[in-house]
């Protein structure tokens, strides 16, 4: 039985993205907004442009693309703020990045020339490999954070924004754990008061977002949202966060194959993966301290799927080994290669080799736009705190405190379909299929 549609504000006027960071990830991800606006690109990888969602029956065909079945923001709606270390324009950082074919970057060259970063807060000790100059100087962390919502708020003034959304697209920080100073709103305030070394700049930025009542996306493995003061202040402002790491490259093809695996109950005996990169992720991620913030995030895949705890003889003793090499002229383009030594039917070894040439950035620049649009969504349906029904998009979702995110990547999709037809008063589909047969 279908239950009652919840109520969403229309989508109406224009929706501001702010990106700390205007690297690869960013300027393919506005460059392709611009090119699909003039019909110069398509949006594919997008589930908010080109997805489907089933409602009712299999024989009812009912088969909406999403951005007809849920109040979205278009394209043409879209204006940008960002911030960075390096004073290039969006032209000039999307040449330097090296994703998007020169000529289609001429294309839309004057908007991307208009999209100039502010000043970003940054922290050499959290990011050791960068030394970017166009960077916000204070009295300390408070001022710093004050500095940043002055930068939203002029920007909503002048943009004319009707509503704001941040994502984060900087870079992977320094690996930290959450201590007293993440344990409850007051004692991050005065930990922002007190400069504490551990607000890194990713938290400054959550924090100034939240406090403006902008959700936020974390899409980098830091510590950032995913403590009780930010879970706390989200509550508190009535925002929706989400995070964290985009699912994209080796970690996505996991999410793949490893639930099929565990479906067809056939053991692991080890799982060797590598990769190598050659845009700034790869620069940064070179440093120690980086790389150990990434290896969490894609360790944890593995073992929430596979559940050696209720599959001891199949998953209990396997190898899991993760390394990410910086190689300057693979550029954007990341590959990955994975041994999978699988076992089977009496104990016999099989083996899966996977070598995935991806390209980093067009792979998490839809990610960008989706998580864009449905924080928004999110907003204007009064979803407050953490979204763990945008599972789909990350490497280690975010979830209430206690409790094991869900990586599977057909569990999470189903779960992001099933809160949309929620919202819309639809009946779940739970695929139980009787009704075809009784």
């Amino acid at each position: 039985m279908s239950e009652p549609a919840v109520d969403i504000a229309p989508a109406d006027g224009r929706l501001g993205i702010l990106l700390p960071g205007l690297g690869a990830v960013s300027t393919t991800f506005i460059a392709g907004v611009h090119l699909i606006r003039k019909g110069l690109g398509t949006p594919i990888g997008s589930l908010t442009q080109m997805g489907t969602i089933r409602l009712g029956r299999r024989t009812d065909d009912r088969v909406p693309f999403v951005r007809d079945f849920v109040p979205l923001a278009g394209l043409g709606q879209i204006d940008f703020l960002t911030w960075d270390i390096f004073p290039d324009d969006a032209y000039q950082s999307a040449r330097r990045a090296g994703v998007v074919a020169p000529e289609l970057l001429e294309q839309v060259r004057p908007e991307l020339e208009s999209i100039v970063p502010r000043p970003a807060v940054f922290d050499d000790r959290f990011v050791k490999n960068l030394q970017g100059t166009h960077r916000k100087s204070g009295a300390g962390k408070r001022d710093l954070a004050d500095q940043v919502i002055r930068d939203i708020e002029s920007f909503r003034a002048e943009s004319a924004a009707n509503r704001l959304v941040m994502i984060w697209c900087g870079s992977t920080e320094s690996y930290l754990e959450a201590g007293a100073v993440h344990a409850s709103l007051a004692a991050f305030e005065r930990g922002l008061d007190n400069d504490d070394p551990n607000i890194s700049p990713s938290m400054i930025y959550a924090y100034a977002s939240l406090q403006c009542g902008v959700p936020f996306a974390n899409g980098a493995p830091n510590l950032t949202v995913d403590t009780p003061a930010m879970i706390e202040l989200a509550d508190d402002r009535r925002v929706p966060i989400c995070g964290k790491d985009f699912k994209t490259g080796q970690t996505l093809m996991k999410t793949i194959i490893a639930p099929g695996l565990k479906a067809r109950l056939l053991g692991l005996d080890g799982w060797f993966s590598t990769n190598i990169l050659g845009n700034r992720d790869g620069e940064v991620l070179d440093d120690p301290e980086s790389f150990r913030t990434k290896e969490e995030s894609k360790l944890s895949v593995l073992d929430v799927i596979l559940r050696k705890d209720l599959y001891p003889e199949l998953y209990e003793d396997y190898t899991h080994k993760v390394s990410i090499h910086y190689y300057p002229p693979r550029g954007d383009n990341k590959e990955g290669w994975d041994n999978i030594d699988v076992v089977g039917w009496l104990g016999y070894p099989m083996q899966i080799k996977l070598n995935f040439l991806c390209r980093d950035s067009i792979l998490a620049a839809p990610l960008v736009l989706d998580l864009a649009l449905f924080l928004d969504l999110a907003q204007r349906a009064s979803m407050k705190g953490i979204q763990e029904w945008l599972s789909f998009y990350f490497k280690s979702p975010q979830t209430a405190p206690g409790l094991y995110p869900e990586h599977d990547l057909f569990i999470q999709l189903m779960k992001l379909k099933n809160t949309l037809r929620h919202l819309r008063g639809e009946d779940l589909i739970t695929h139980l299929g009787r009704e075809y047969y009784d």
